[in-house]
């Protein structure tokens, strides 16, 4: 087949390089020019996955890697602190890692051609173009957060040696400092209710840093159940397009290479695909419907105490995959801010 894998992200990128050396002829294409493409986020991920997925693509984690997380210090908003083990939470060289997977593959930039002209030069056409889904037809519903980030160079200290939270009141997002070794950070935040600038700039006000660049995107909450249809015609959403992002963490790069290797699967049978994506990605419905009570502010702890228990069960059955230890008092800790 002749297929057009539309936007150069995480998942858009990993594709490319498990289909370079396919029956396939694959074309993939960036709207950016080469120059600017770029991934914004904060750049932490979960090692044991990555390595998993580099090694698929003949690549070595540890050349992407930058830091290796020991502890999360997290602030609640009622001033309650603690830290959470972590077993694989790091930051690494993410847009990097993107530019090695593609490097040697046919890629066009500057350039996001029309679905209409797609349609008659590619049998499938591979829409990794995360939030906008751009050649998808519109959604029913989105749930989506803006998000602010500074990259800081710190050339007095770091303020954190380690990950660092603080989850804003009601779960409406948090704030995020993510170490990028001895002397940068990504620092910024997600929030429903839009306070996302205000505590990215209150926390560069009080521990300094020179910002080295700034970026902002918004970030769909919305679950694959929420986000059909995730193909039609020729047209096939993975990733981000189809909402491959576990909401309570605002972390999208691991479920989005999983649903790379879901799409591999079942790449010639769109309506397996599908099955496949919504029996995977099950609990993160039940995830996004906690988080969003919880912004919403219709909240019951005993309502939704059953899903509360899976949520936990999830997590704490897959730690080496969260990359952190679970705990249950931590997580009512959350809930109940």
């Amino acid at each position: 087949m002749k297929i057009a894998v539309m936007g150069m992200g995480v998942a858009g990128s990993y594709l490319m390089a498990r289909l370079k050396n396919s029956e396939h002829e694959v074309v993939g294409y960036e709207r950016m020019v080469e120059e600017r493409h770029d991934s914004i986020c904060a750049w932490g991920t979960i090692k044991v996955e990555l390595d998993n997925f580099c090694k698929k693509t003949g690549r070595n984690f540890d050349d992407f890697l930058i830091h290796d997380g020991k502890k999360m210090h997290v602030k609640m908003n009622d001033d309650v602190k603690f830290d959470i083990g972590l077993k694989g939470l790091c930051t690494y060289n993410k847009l990097g890692l993107i530019k090695d997977f593609i490097k040697d593959c046919n890629v066009i930039y500057g350039k996001a051609p029309r679905l209409i002209e797609l349609e008659k030069e590619y049998d499938m056409i591979v829409d990794c173009t995360g939030f906008h889904r751009v050649y998808l037809p519109k959604m029913e519903e989105d749930f989506f957060l803006p998000t602010y980030e500074y990259k800081v160079e710190y050339e007095n200290g770091v303020p954190y040696d380690d990950f660092y939270i603080e989850p804003f009141p009601g779960m409406s997002g948090y704030f995020w400092y993510f170490p990028l070794g001895e002397k940068f950070a990504h620092i910024g935040a997600g929030d429903y209710n839009k306070n996302h600038v205000k505590a990215t700039d209150d926390f560069l006000e009080k521990h300094g840093g020179k910002i080295v660049a700034t970026k902002g995107r918004p970030i769909r909450l919305a679950t694959p159940d929420k986000c059909k249809p995730y193909y039609s015609g020729k047209v096939v959403g993975v990733g981000e397009s189809i909402g491959t992002v576990y909401a309570l963490l605002g972390e999208g790069i691991i479920p989005s290479m999983q649903c790379v290797e879901i799409f591999l699967e079942n790449m010639h049978d769109f309506k397996a695909y599908e099955k496949a994506v919504e029996k995977h990605y099950r609990v993160y419905a039940k995830v996004f419907n906690f988080v969003r009570a919880k912004i919403q502010k219709n909240f019951s702890l005993l309502k939704a105490l059953p899903d509360f228990l899976s949520i936990f069960r999830y997590m704490k059955k897959n730690e080496d995959r969260f990359g952190m230890h679970i705990k249950m008092a931590d997580l009512m800790k959350v809930a109940k801010a």
